[in-house]
């Protein structure tokens, strides 16, 4: 047999709501490790009483009683569990692991047990069910009846507001009240706050950053007080998950930092954590108020009645004392200037990013507390807005994301190689390497480092130049090109020119301009209808729907159209295939009808005009052209003869712009693209040439 057993998903109820952790048996403890506190309860054998395995709610659970009166409840195992467990209890530590079945019966009169931290509710000898008495904020007493209240949880969708208990008067005692002895027994065990006594020290005026302000601190056995101008605070020493002391990064000032779970509530606002602020030269003289029997007793020698020395120690060390909890400090980390945090900014406000042995924390607005257990990874990126930065990014399990943005280059290096000491995992491991290939890695030249990112971005810089430039000669090309045709040009001049711009494009060469061919719009006629053809056969739903319709309606007075067609179709899919074949037959009969009412209605002339119209229009178009034709022969002739006099020769385009426009309207040509107005370029050539060739003899 192992020596450990260890469970995952396992559940603890915490007040109201279900949080999941790891549950590990071993020879000297049971440890549970909550996932999302990260709260650890270890539970010594030697104090293992009483082991319970019940069926519950998430499957199986199991109830540990010890000697100190402490009760656990972990839920979520599976019942082939059962056997593997009680083995190993009965082989490790004594404590035999018993059945108890929960009474279901639904009764609700019965026993009120108390039994430690829980009251029980048994029917016939058996739990009907348990509450926490930790989770009791308010009893109260009324006639035979006691009402009991309950903290409320944030994390929890529907939570349990009261319960009330009826108990019958009895004929014990002369002088005690039931009803009375009931809730005195509740409020016993119950984390309701109750000042009843002076308080151990107070600490007045103390900065508080959140909750913003200063406020009287008043140190009570079991809860801390807070009291300000405008708001007062009740903390109870079990809400107290971590105590850390974190240094300035000015060296002059200290923050305490109180985690809290449940947090404290204002109006809607939670305040997770509890951030003072010290001076480090502010200095105290303190004392308790007890005597010193009471103070040796209780705290073991970690407090005395009178103490002295700095104020940010004593806050720090009676708490300690009160809480029974370790106070975190900063590791080994150092930054580039050698104080233990780096600066950064997260979520727009400026705070300081302390790595830690166990974790990260970032004061002060808003705070965050990262534990390594619950980071997926971590990433390294280039600030936005300039190079001389760069972010941290840490993603958890739970898919949330978190970045650190405007921290100074100069922290790279030291950062990087603490997440690599703790082995986190990181996105982008190679960016380190091109970071410090040499010593000078974080001087303000960008060219003596090899630097990937920047690399990609001065060729995509590269790539945006090269388009605006394409997009520059394209214009420039064009221009040339109606240079080169221009209107009072002569045909040698024109000549003499090609032979000078062919030069120049030797010399230099010139991108090429896209060329997209024209394409016409085409217009969708619409079809006339024959009023005289025979209509087209309705589908077997169609004729079904036609039947059905009146029967939809009677059975559903007042439907509207939309909804018969919906009610239709979900009848229609409920039909048997039998009753859909009937409907498909008589719709191929339909079918078989409307082909022999076509043919018929086809061969009695039906259908011809539409076909004639089109002939005619095709008749017509051939007309046009052959009219265009000739009035561009006309054109032709005209052009000749005003060739035989001393006027210089003027391109086609300034001659007759219809008569070009209406050659290029046939697609033959090409066109260049721009912003300007599209001109046809292909055709003036052709043109040109033309005619050219006539007055040379060509």
């Amino acid at each position: 047999m192992n020596d450990t057993l260890e469970f995952n998903e396992i559940y603890q109820e915490v007040k109201g709501t279900w949080n999941d952790g790891r549950l590990r048996f071993s020879k000297q403890t049971v440890v549970y490790k909550n996932s999302k506190t990260g709260k650890v309860d270890s539970i010594p054998v030697p104090e293992l009483t009483q082991a319970q395995w019940r069926r519950v709610c998430l499957g199986h659970g199991i109830k540990l009683c010890t000697s100190t009166g402490n009760i656990y409840k972990y839920d979520g195992f599976k019942d082939t569990d059962l056997e593997k467990i009680s083995e190993y209890f009965k082989a490790n530590y004594k404590v035999e692991l018993i059945e108890k079945d929960m009474c279901v019966k639904g009764w609700n009169w019965g026993t009120a047990k108390f039994n430690g931290p829980l009251l029980s509710f048994e029917v016939n000898e058996s739990s009907a069910f348990e509450i926490p008495l930790a989770s009791v904020s308010q009893c109260a007493t009324g006639k035979n009846e006691v009402t009991v209240e309950f903290h409320q949880n944030d994390d929890t969708e529907v939570s349990l507001m009261e319960v009330r208990f009826y108990v019958p008067p009895t004929t014990g005692d002369e002088g005690s009240d039931p009803v009375e002895a009931f809730a005195q027994n509740i409020l016993s065990k119950a984390d309701v706050i109750q000042a009843t006594g002076d308080a151990v020290c107070i600490f007045r005026e103390l900065q508080c950053l959140t909750p913003r302000g200063r406020y009287d601190i008043r140190i009570y056995p079991t809860f801390l007080h807070l009291h300000g101008k405008t708001f007062d605070y009740k903390i109870p020493y079990t809400t107290v998950l971590r105590l850390f002391l974190l240094p300035h990064k000015d060296q002059r000032q200290m923050f305490f930092v109180i985690s809290l779970d449940p947090p404290i509530k204002q109006g809607q606002t939670r305040y997770h954590f509890l951030i003072l602020l010290f001076s480090k030269e502010e200095e105290i003289n303190l004392t308790l108020n007890m005597n010193e029997d009471e103070v040796e007793r209780r705290f073991e020698g970690k407090l005395h009645k009178n103490m002295s020395g700095f104020l940010y120690e004593m806050v720090s060390r009676v708490m300690k004392a009160l809480v029974n909890r370790k106070i975190t400090v900063p590791g080994n980390f150092q930054g580039h200037s050698g104080a233990q945090c780096i600066t950064c900014s997260y979520k727009a406000s400026s705070g300081l990013l302390y790595p830690l042995e166990r974790g990260f924390i970032y004061v002060h607005k808003p705070p965050v507390h990262l534990r390594f257990e619950e980071i997926s990874c971590v990433n390294f990126a280039r600030g936005t807005t300039t190079t001389r930065s760069f972010d941290f990014e840490i993603e958890t399990k739970q898919g949330n994301q978190y970045t650190f943005s405007s921290i100074e280059r100069e922290e790279y290096g030291k950062l990087f190689d603490f997440v690599n000491a703790k082995k986190l995992s990181i996105k982008n491991r190679g960016f380190k390497e091109g970071m410090k290939r040499n010593d000078n890695m974080y001087s303000d030249s960008d060219e003596d480092q090899h630097d990937a990112y920047l690399e990609r971005m001065k060729e995509e810089g590269k790539i945006r130049e090269e388009a605006n430039d394409s997009d520059d000669s394209e214009g420039e090309s064009g221009e040339w090109q109606l240079s080169e045709y221009d209107s009072k040009a002569s045909a040698s001049e024109s000549s003499a020119d090609d032979g000078d711009s062919d030069g120049d494009r030797k010399k230099k060469p010139t991108k090429k301009a896209t060329f997209v061919k024209e394409r016409k719009p085409r217009k969708k006629e619409k079809k006339a209808k024959d009023s005289s053809a025979p209509k087209r056969p309705m589908s077997a739903y169609m004729l079904w729907l036609n039947s059905s319709r009146d029967h939809i309606k009677s059975e559903n007075p007042g439907i509207s159209v939309t909804e018969i067609s919906k009610k239709a179709g979900e009848m229609w899919k409920q039909l048997s295939k039998e009753k859909k074949e009937v409907w498909d037959a008589k719709a191929e009969e339909a079918k078989k009808e409307y082909d022999r009412a076509m043919r018929e209605y086809k061969d009695s002339g039906g259908g011809s005009s539409g076909s004639s119209k089109k002939e005619r229009k095709k008749k017509g178009g051939k007309n046009e052209e052959k009219k265009k034709r000739k009035s561009g022969g006309g054109g032709r002739e005209k052009e000749k003869e005003r060739a035989t006099g001393n006027d210089s020769f003027k391109s086609r385009e300034f001659i007759s712009s219809e008569e070009s426009s209406s050659e290029s309207d046939k697609g033959k040509g090409q066109k260049f693209v721009y912003g300007i107005e599209t001109v046809s370029f292909i055709n003036l050539v052709t043109v040109t040439v033309f005619f050219h060739s006539i007055f040379t003899g060509g």
